[in-house]
């Protein structure tokens, strides 16, 4: 309460001081005043002010010549009509009359000056402090104005103790929003929040993202530009140059000169302009002086429409101006009632009495000089804001209709105070020209948008509305086909700072400004997710993209098919190899008894070829899609088919060089070696061991069907997990092992007859096998796509032919093309030339005796 004291008691100083210096006698020009049972008033600026720095504290003379400011003028008139049109009214406040007192606010200490006064005591000019201020009892019961919000912020902040409704029919800012700052403030017009969440959608819908943004001195020019920066910038606009138009800016003074030099290097073809009329002329005229043209101008609410900005020499070489306007509407019958006032007789004001000074805002000379063809043109721009003066008269009366009980058809005539008006303005809800007024929490009275263009039309101005814009929550529409661009195709103007990035590439911003980034395209396996121009997105598991790719493609499963020619020439060359095994091993058993097959094995060849032939068969798990059957079978089996056949050329290697070195120098080893099936004894255990390695590499390391990856990028491959698994390297090294013994036994028996001599053919079929793995290892290191399994295939039959040609081909050589060679005789001679040669050497040695299968 003290701080309200304090406050109380400057104000009463300060008008004082005021009074101090106007006449006792004031004058005033008709049409200020209008005596009634209730007064409202009206705050309008009808001259401009003179923006002249002042030395000490003097009320601004507002009527001075050259100062008339039209727009004002339309506005002081709608409040005076609406008073009248309410007085003549039976429906609303039928037994009451409203007055007025009206005021010029052409600048602040006018605007002061008018606020100090109406808050005056009836029938003094004193402000008195009382400790309940809610029962002090003003002159008026109302304030409608000012204009601006600078103007508006001093008199809410004033008239917020006297809870005194003020409601403004132009202040937009959003800062007058605050119910704590200014509890009694209300408004006729939407909040700038709402005007600059159209601009944003307005900059959104034409795909506009790099602007330069210009404000105006004051709450309403800096907050606004504060306020569509704030929500500009996370909807991805960015703001290349924001600057602001001071308060004492002069058309192409060196401050002006700097802005269109950075206007004009940040090179943005949009440029929002946030700005009163007043500074927004001041711009304009520079913006002309310096040819800053093909631009396109986002105009607020404050000038979209204003024949302030219209009527600048060369404006309309500026290039294409849209803007945001309030929905137009007009006040029926004020144009007929200004002129009217025009042709009413109205005596000339007085001039003061020497030596003293005027009461000034409530004078206007230049209106007396007006005729019916020379009074300011009610244009689009002040028809609206009249209109809002209009609606803001109406919500006054309606609320006092129902504090003085009018609705029975008389109105009670006792006192109202200024907080008891405030809280009835707050529930009115009644239809003005179909038009629904309400207010909100904030003291908000919401009203669409029209989105405008401006039109030349040869020297003539008009504008064209293209859109319109709802509030709460705002929503866009605009009809872009009745846009025409300055542009020689009538095309939209494009304002980014860098072209949107082709298909598949993606965006890396370059500097402080997102707008501005660097097109790289997307790496393989990714692709450009047109729902976020910033990020490649990874393709699926089972797609894949090459690189800069616009989307994903389904992988192509591989694996080794039957139909394949390489598949098909495999095929037939094992088919081949297994139809060869079948006949040799026909071929012997038909010959079973000859000393070639005897010499061969006997009845050990037949195994020797179903390992052989059971190798053959497990090639064919390679081909076609992998199966779980199919990857147990196809390593494995191979490798214990081929260690039981070296198990077996082995042991028969092993008997060879026994029988024909040894068998007479360690005649009791080897009777005892016969005796116990050595050779099939050696053969089992070797045959069980390699079992034994398998079945730990099926159980440790199984192979299963699996789906590959990672080896190419647009594939997927099916085969079998564990290919060179640790199981696999075992079996491979036993049957190493057994080879080297293979190839010991048989150049151990190197000298032995012709006829056993297995030497260079042994050496041949493991030097294929040696060959053939050694190229499989080092492809599968360097190679591991789906033809893998064709070098795998490729090195399995190379051994098994190596081995069926290095062992069995020979033979079956001498049974079908040299008969004359498979008979005893011949076996006895090689025998006995053996023998012979064996004799030179060593004297007494008994001759070996001819061995058997």
């Amino acid at each position: 309460m003290l701080l309200w004291a304090a406050n109380l008691i400057s104000l009463q100083l300060s008008i004082t001081y005021c009074w101090a210096f106007s006449c006792h006698k004031t004058e005033s020009s008709p049409g200020f005043n209008l005596p009634g049972d209730y007064l409202l008033a009206g705050l309008f600026s009808l001259h401009a002010d003179s923006l002249r720095v002042r030395h000490r504290p003097h009320v601004t003379c507002c009527d001075r010549p050259g100062s008339f400011n039209g727009h004002g003028y339309h506005l002081f008139q709608a409040m005076r009509f609406s008073i009248e049109e309410i007085n003549n009214s039976t429906a609303l406040l039928p037994n009451i009359t409203l007055g007025y007192e009206l005021y010029d606010v052409c600048s602040e200490s006018a605007n002061v000056y008018a606020i100090l006064n109406v808050l005056a005591l009836q029938g003094t000019h004193l402000i008195e402090l009382q400790e309940d201020l809610y029962s002090y009892s003003s002159k008026v019961l109302a304030i409608i104005g000012p204009d601006n919000t600078d103007h508006v912020i001093t008199t809410a902040a004033l008239l917020g103790p006297f809870m005194m409704p003020l409601i403004s029919y132009e202040a937009s800012s959003m800062i007058l929003g605050s119910k704590a700052q200014y509890p009694s403030f209300l408004r006729t017009i939407p909040s700038d929040k709402y005007q600059v969440e159209v601009m944003v959608q307005l900059l959104q819908s034409f795909g506009w993202v790099w602007i330069s943004l210009i404000g105006s001195y004051g709450y309403y020019g800096q907050l606004g530009v504060q306020a569509l920066e704030e929500l500009a910038t996370p909807r991805g606009i960015c703001i290349a140059y924001k600057d602001i138009v001071p308060f004492s800016a002069q058309v192409g003074d060196p401050r002006m000169q700097s802005m269109m030099h950075h206007l004009a290097q940040v090179k943005t073809t949009v440029v929002v302009v946030f700005s009163n009329r007043h500074l927004a002329g001041v711009f304009f005229q520079t913006v002309v002086l310096t040819n800053l043209t093909s631009k396109v101008w986002i105009a607020s609410e404050d000038w979209a429409i204003s024949t302030h900005i219209t009527q600048v020499p060369g404006i309309q070489g500026i290039g294409m101006v849209l803007g945001v306007a309030i929905q137009q509407r007009s006040v029926r019958g004020l144009k007929a009632f200004e002129e009217a006032y025009i042709k009413a007789e109205k005596g000339a004001p007085r001039p003061c009495p020497e030596g003293s000074r005027c009461n000034t805002n409530q004078l206007c000379r230049d209106c007396h000089t007006f005729m019916v063809h020379s009074m300011p043109r009610l244009g689009a721009f002040s028809g609206s804001a009249a209109y809002n003066v209009y609606k803001a008269v109406y919500a006054v009366a309606h609320s006092l209709h129902q504090l003085l009980g009018c609705s029975s058809g008389t109105c009670s005539r006792g006192p109202v105070y200024p907080w008891q008006l405030l809280q009835q303005i707050y529930k009115v809800n009644f239809l003005l020209q179909k038009d629904t007024v309400t207010f909100d929490d904030y003291g908000d009275s919401l009203s669409d948008y029209n989105i405008i263009a401006w039109d030349w039309i040869g020297p003539k101005w008009t504008f064209k509305v293209i859109g319109s814009a709802s509030l709460s929550p705002v929503q866009l529409h605009i009809n872009k086909s009745k846009i025409q661009w300055h542009g020689k195709k009538n095309e939209v103007p494009t304002s980014v700072c860098t072209r949107d990035c082709i298909e598949g590439h993606h965006r890396v911003v370059m500097g402080p400004h997102h707008c501005c980034f660097e097109c790289v395209p997307c790496e393989a396996g990714t692709f450009l997710n047109k729902s976020d121009l910033h990020l490649c997105q990874p393709c699926g598991k089972e797609e894949w993209a090459p690189e800069a790719s616009p989307a994903c493609f389904p992988r192509t499963v591989v694996f080794l098919s039957w139909h394949e020619p390489i598949s098909l020439l495999l095929l037939a060359a094992n088919t081949l190899l297994l139809l060869l095994l079948v006949g040799t091993a026909g071929l012997f058993a038909w010959h079973l008894h000859t000393p070639v097959v005897r010499s061969a094995g006997g009845r050990l060849c037949f195994l020797m070829l179903g390992s052989l032939g059971s190798g053959s068969c497990s090639f064919y798990s390679f081909f076609g899609e992998p199966t779980v059957p199919a990857c147990l079978l196809r390593q494995p089996l191979f490798s214990l088919s081929f260690a039981i056949f070296l198990s077996c050329l082995t042991i028969r290697s092993f008997q060879l060089v026994i029988i024909f070195k040894f068998s007479t120098k360690v005649p009791t080893s080897y009777h005892t070696w016969a005796q116990n099936h050595g050779a099939g004894l050696f053969v089992i255990v070797s045959s069980m061991v390699h079992l034994l390695i398998c079945l730990i590499w099926l159980v440790v390391w199984t192979p299963l069907p699996t789906r590959e990856y990672q080896r190419s990028r647009d594939l997927v491959m099916l085969e079998c997990t564990q290919a060179n698994s640790v199981g696999f390297l075992l079996a491979f090294t036993h049957n190493t092992l057994l080879s080297v013994s293979t190839f010991t036994c048989s150049y151990l028996g190197k000298e032995l007859p012709e006829n056993y001599n297995e030497a260079k053919c042994v050496t041949f079929s493991l030097l294929l096998y040696f060959v053939s793995w050694i190229t499989f290892f080092t492809m599968s290191s360097v190679y591991q796509g789906r033809y893998l399994a064709v070098v795998n295939v490729l090195a399995g039959l190379t051994t098994l032919s190596g081995g069926f040609g290095g062992y069995f081909l020979p033979k079956c050589y001498v049974i079908l093309c040299r008969p004359d060679l498979n008979n005893t005789q011949h076996f006895q001679a090689s025998i006995q030339d053996y023998t012979r040669r064996l004799e030179s050497a060593r004297l007494g040695e008994a001759e070996p005796e001819v061995p058997e299968g």
